[in-house]
């Protein structure tokens, strides 16, 4: 996680815990002279827009108060989706036995590339099934870990 990532984290993650949901992610892009700060929220029961639209209120008063990123920026608020990207080592013990996708940061078991089913985690490790194989590697060793939605 990157230090500004960490600090916005930080700075936001309280306010969206006191409205009654989880910040499951946040991303944010900047180029041009213009950006985007996304934030993802959950809750058990889901997301309504309604939901969206109150934690949008709260965190932009936040943030025009505390000014954590200089320029311009667009300020999103959504749910994490079905295919929401597992983040925070509680999404890997909430997800257990879910199947997923995703990447190595290097080449691990000879693949970068990966799809199985998580099978849980272990501290700062996470046991997947790939390819009827189990496999245990170190959470930073993950580049990016989606779930993948069963229909």
């Amino acid at each position: 996680m990157s230090k500004g990532r960490a600090q916005l984290v930080a700075l936001l993650e309280p306010t969206v815990e006191a409205l009654g949901y989880e910040l499951a992610d946040l991303e944010a892009s900047f180029s041009g002279g213009r950006g985007v700060l996304r934030l993802f929220i959950d809750r058990p029961e889901g997301i309504r827009v309604e939901d969206c639209e109150a934690v949008s209120r709260q965190v932009s008063g936040l943030l025009d108060v505390e000014d954590p990123i200089k320029g311009d920026y667009d300020l999103e608020v959504s749910s994490p989706g079905m295919d929401r990207k597992l983040v925070k080592p509680a999404h890997f013990d909430r997800f257990a036995g879910q199947p997923v996708k995703g990447r190595f940061r290097a080449m691990i078991d000879g693949r970068r590339r990966f799809a199985g089913v998580l099978l849980g985690r272990d501290g700062d490790k996470v046991r997947l099934q790939l390819d009827g194989t189990e496999l245990t590697v170190r959470i930073e060793d993950i580049e990016l870990i989606r779930l993948v939605p069963e229909f």
